[in-house]
């Protein structure tokens, strides 16, 4: 084959670097927002946070919650001034107390006869005053309270602190206590931790394993109850027999034990006629003995878990204006999550009268951080049309709830808008609206289409809301079957078949009907 040169025209699409940023911030939530703001302040010295506050117009507040102007604040401070009581007031607080005429020196030496307080100034004028949670202090917000709670692990440590053991002992219950979990359950059995200490000593593994047990035995009586189980069964039967050693020798605890010793599957379907076989009670005394269990802690260690909460700021405030059959609502940016920023004037002016080395790399990084306030402006901006379009076409349930719910897809709001639909996928996405039924994502709005009787479409978000509100008027004894759910929509003129209500129920989190019943 002959080699041979030759030229092509064709044409092909390629994203721009402004373009590839403005989709990656598009589909950014709040939080990845704000960390890509920081790093972004970090990296780019000509962007910089704009420390003056927006105009409060711009973002729909009330006037009168605006401070006053300074000139009116400068008219009152002089009538203050001026006015008689203020200059004495002003006087007294110049003249210290000292100069007071009939003042006395204080007497350091004493007589025994008065207790001597030292004053906190002899710590320091710097220190600050201490405070109680109940002053109304607000350096400490509700994370650092939470982020002082006791562990579980410290809390056990304390408990140990009391028992009289051996340095032996002692160090082999501090090690079970560090291998707790979360929950307070121990994963790992005692031959595997005492071969991971020891790996080749097969001797000291044995001691390791006899001290592990006797340590085992010790922390299965501390608080809370049932720390150190190393299954649930085990847990719950802790817990039991703590009952029973504190005086209570009722026949459902002993019903419990056994039903315990039982596979738990049998109890979480609350298989009784099986239960009532293994165990060799009766039918009440097992349903007695459930109704126990599902009292107990099947986490002991919930409750010094660390939890940090995440809360969700909305990026869209919808409020509703005026009052009547029809109300109009207000749909506006949430203020706190749009981040400040603007150009440094001083780099960028500097920059332009010395055009010297390195020129083209600061003129580039001063075009990228104009190209990133462009494109989180225009992120903003196509979150607050997108909103404005859920919010024109879900009217309804802004006015009456979830079961006025209409069904809607993406493609809808794209036609709309002239957006794509990948467009409206990114924007929805762990984007959340707030409004006057709660907080919901923006993808909360969009549905399915289920048919009715006559003709029309019900969206899949009021089915799911209407099989909630039927599951919570049902009879505890007699809990609706998907079957019958079935049937109640059918007579609200929906088609929604048997299985597609088990879907819906799933996804709400509701039991079966045969968990659901009142035992």
């Amino acid at each position: 084959m002959k080699q041979g040169l030759s030229l092509r025209v064709s044409q092909h699409l390629a994203l721009t670097p402004q373009l590839q940023q403005s989709i990656r911030l598009l589909q950014l939530s709040t939080l990845e927002l704000s960390q890509e703001v920081e790093q972004m302040l970090d990296d780019n010295p000509f962007l910089e946070l704009n420390q003056e506050e927006a105009p409060r117009e711009e973002f729909g507040l009330d006037k009168e919650d605006a401070p006053p102007p300074q000139e009116e604040r400068e008219a009152e401070f002089a009538d203050y001034s001026s006015s008689p009581a203020a200059d004495d007031t002003r006087t007294a607080a110049a003249e210290p107390e000292s100069a007071a005429p009939d003042a006395e020196a204080p007497n350091w030496e004493g007589d025994g006869s008065t207790e001597v307080i030292p004053d906190d100034g002899e710590w320091g004028g710097d220190a600050p005053p201490r405070k109680n949670n109940l002053s109304g202090d607000e350096e400490l917000d509700a994370t650092e309270l939470a982020r002082g709670q006791e562990s579980l692990q410290a809390h056990l440590h304390r408990q140990a602190l009391g028992l009289r053991l051996s340095e032996e002992d002692s160090c082999a219950l501090k090690f079970l206590i560090e291998s707790l979990n979360d929950d307070g359950y121990l994963d790992e059995s005692i031959e595997s931790l005492a071969a991971g200490l020891a790996p080749q000593d097969l001797e000291q593994q044995e001691e390791l394993v006899h001290r592990f047990t006797m340590a085992l035995r010790l922390l299965h009586h501390l608080e809370p109850v049932g720390v150190g189980a190393r299954s649930l069964a085990e847990c719950l039967s802790l817990q039991i027999k703590a009952m029973q050693e504190g005086g209570d020798t009722t026949a459902a605890c002993a019903t419990a034990l056994r039903i315990c010793a039982q596979p738990m599957e049998l109890l979480a379907r609350r298989d009784i006629k099986r239960l009532v076989q293994l165990t060799g009670d009766s039918d009440a005394n097992v349903r007695t003995a459930i109704g126990l269990i599902t009292r107990l802690e099947p986490k002991p260690g919930r409750r010094f878990v660390d939890v940090e909460r995440n809360i969700v700021v909305p990026d869209v405030l919808v409020t509703k204006i005026g009052r009547g059959p029809q109300p109009r609502f207000r749909v506006q940016l949430n203020p706190d999550v749009m981040p400040r920023l603007r150009v440094h004037d001083i780099y960028a002016g500097a920059l332009k009268s010395h055009k010297g080395e390195g020129y083209q790399a600061l003129q580039q990084r001063l075009q990228e951080a104009r190209w990133f306030i462009k494109n989180i402006q225009q992120r903003f901006d196509t979150i607050l049309r997108v909103s404005n379009a859920i919010v024109e076409r879900q009217r309804n349930f802004f006015v009456h709830g979830e079961l006025a719910m209409r069904p809607l897809v993406l493609r809808e709001i794209a036609d709309e808008l002239g957006l794509h639909e990948s467009t409206i996928s990114r924007v929805t996405t762990a984007k959340y609206m707030a409004t006057p039924y709660g907080t919901f994502e923006l993808k909360y709005f969009f549905g399915s289409a289920l048919g009715t009787e006559t003709g029309g479409n019900a969206s899949s978000t009021a089915v799911r809301a209407l099989i909630k509100q039927f599951v919570a008027a049902e009879s505890l004894k007699k809990p609706l079957s998907d079957s019958q759910i079935s049937d109640m929509l059918k007579e609200q003129g929906i088609e929604c078949a048997r299985r597609t209500v088990a879907k819906y129920r799933e996804a709400l989190r509701i039991a079966p009907a045969n968990l659901r019943r009142s035992l």
